[in-house]
């Protein structure tokens, strides 16, 4: 048994067997003598004087140049050169417990854990690990040793009459009071406490448990668990090292060089100079910098796609539409549900717009005109049509408040009408209620045609393509109602993953009640449909819950690790 001086107790005992790592029992056998595993921290000041001299007799005394390197205020990078020299010229690669170590030369065991891995990792020195366990006082137990047990500072207070009830007892000494009456120490007799002589200690005996707490070195494990049960004494764990010089231990420590620089190959110097081992196989570091969101991706490749099929893309920046081009110029009726609130986000400010954006008179009659009276082989809805309800400013419900726009732009640009392509991919925004796979914010992709004479086939068609080429190759529609559109369809896709039919789109013919204010010819006719980008991307990334994918739940490792989006395509 080795007992060494501590800074934070008066004893520190090292005793038992060695628990060190089998891939290091060879050095743990050359180190036999090296004190490991279980230690016991004795108490402060009132340790007894046995374990006191034990301490003088046994431990080695601190050199003047040891006491030189205790690391105050010295800074970091001066202890580690230090502690380095110290190994390598002094102890010769040859430390028995690093935790003796810094006891006798004041250092920190973390600096010297840290210069002890460098050095074996430059194959300086070989180290063993071991677990060593210790008991320490707890502040109760401090205070027990240094003033006496609970129980034995009650008896002392009843024997000299300044507690005399159990009330009193109870109160100022809680514990001592439990352990006395357990103990069989104390009885009340007409309303005060008597000692029971034949069972409490007598005046100027010892007190055990301050004694045992007093010099835990000796203490049997049945003790020190009941001091441990009474929570006077806490048992801790903490790691140490053995070390012994390694394959190129030398007391002059070269580190080998990282990089090859021009002067090396200069002045010749690299001929004789050690290099640091490279792994070649070693990945590289990770990039810094940003991440794309997996929706930008892909959008990104349905741009492509559709750029690739020849359409143009639409500019979506106005998110802010008049109730006009988001509604009433796609004939859709003011008394209609989508336009309350419910189902609409209106702007509270400004609530409406004074110059409708400039409309065209002559165009603003003939929607009225039709919205009230119908035209163009349609009865219209039979009601009053509020140009105040169109001036309402909302943020869009849908991209087609784009299509609209740019339609008319085509039916009234220098030249006339020539057949365009369209599309666009933007964020839309509706007041539905928020689950799994819906939000009040979503991105939109719209594709349009317009040409002379298209028909629902040529609709079908092109909506294959598309989806053909985003690896959706099973397609059905179902007829569906839409006011802006007739003959409209549904789009279902074929899922693999879920194994059903899913719908994936809306489609459908835009109406002449549409087209022919806006002055396109009478025999243009638009094709169009759309679709979410959120629930492809969700198939794609696997997640579950749109939350996920879009808003503040989004998480900066899942965008980090999408790939770029790529569409299986079938081969021609």
């Amino acid at each position: 048994m080795i007992v060494a001086k501590t800074a934070l107790y008066s004893t520190y005992v090292v005793g038992g067997d060695a628990v060190v790592s089998a891939s290091a029992s060879e050095l743990a056998a050359s180190l036999a003598d090296a004190p490991t595993a279980h230690a016991v921290l004795g108490a402060g000041a009132g340790a007894s004087a046995g374990a006191a001299t034990s301490a003088r007799e046994k431990t080695p005394a601190a050199t003047p140049q040891a006491a030189s390197r205790a690391p105050a205020t010295t800074p970091a990078g001066y202890v580690k050169e230090s502690i380095e020299q110290y190994l390598l010229t002094e102890a010769h690669g040859t430390v028995a417990d690093t935790q003796e170590l810094v006891q006798s030369m004041g250092w920190n065991h973390d600096d010297v854990v840290s210069v002890c891995k460098s050095l074996e990792a430059d194959a300086y020195l070989v180290s063993a690990a071991s677990k060593q366990k210790f008991s320490v006082l707890t502040a109760d137990g401090k205070d027990a040793a240094e003033h006496g047990s609970p129980e034995v500072r009650l008896l002392r207070e009843v024997r000299a009459g300044s507690i005399a009830t159990k009330e009193a007892a109870a109160a100022e000494h809680k514990i001592g009071w439990m352990k006395c009456m357990a103990n069989k120490w104390l009885k009340e007799e007409a309303g005060k406490l008597v000692v029971l002589t034949d069972k409490a200690p007598a005046a100027d005996a010892v007190d055990e448990v301050q004694a045992q707490l007093r010099s835990l070195a000796g203490l049997a494990d049945k003790d020190r668990k009941e001091l441990m049960k009474r929570k006077l004494v806490e048992e801790k764990e903490r790691t140490s090292f053995a070390l012994m010089p390694g394959p190129k231990f030398a007391a002059t420590r070269v580190k080998p060089s990282v990089n090859l620089t021009k002067a090396m190959l200069d002045d010749g110097s690299w001929e004789t100079t050690t290099f640091k081992p490279v792994n070649w196989n070693a990945m590289g570091q990770a990039p810094g910098g940003g991440s794309l969101h997996p929706l930008l991706k892909v959008r990104f490749e349905f741009r492509k796609i559709l750029i690739g099929m020849g359409f143009e893309e639409m500019p979506t920046n106005r998110w802010v539409e008049s109730s006009f081009w988001n509604f009433d110029a796609l004939f859709q009726p003011q008394q209609h549900p989508a336009r309350d609130s419910h189902d609409t986000f209106f702007i509270a400010g400004p609530a409406a717009q004074s110059n409708m954006d400039a409309v065209n008179a002559d165009y603003l009659a003939k929607v009225r005109a039709v919205h009230e009276r119908g035209g163009f082989g349609s009865v219209g809805y039979r009601s009053f049509w509020d140009v105040n309800e169109a001036r309402k400013n909302v943020l869009r419900t849908h991209t087609t408040a784009v299509s609209a726009r740019m339609l008319y732009a085509l039916a009234n640009r220098p030249g006339g009408f020539s057949p365009v392509k369209y599309f666009s991919v933007d964020r839309v925004f509706r007041n539905e209620s928020v689950d799994k796979t819906h939000l009040a914010e979503f991105h939109q992709v719209e594709g349009l045609v317009a040409d002379y004479a298209l028909t629902l086939g040529d609709l079908k068609g092109t909506i294959r393509a598309f989806f053909k080429a985003i690896g959706i190759t099973k397609v059905r529609f179902k007829p569906a109602y839409n006011p802006y559109t007739e003959p409209s369809m549904e789009i279902f896709g074929f899922h693999p993953q879920l194994n059903k039919w899913t719908e994936i789109g809306n489609s459908g013919m835009f109406r002449p009640e549409m087209l022919l204010p806006m002055g396109l010819p009478e025999g243009v006719r638009v094709i169009a449909w759309g679709l979410s980008l959120e629930r492809p991307t969700m198939i794609m990334t696997g997640e579950d819950h749109i939350k996920n994918l879009f808003g503040s739940g989004v998480s900066f490792d899942m965008m980090r690790a999408f790939p770029l989006a790529r569409f299986k395509k079938d081969k021609p």
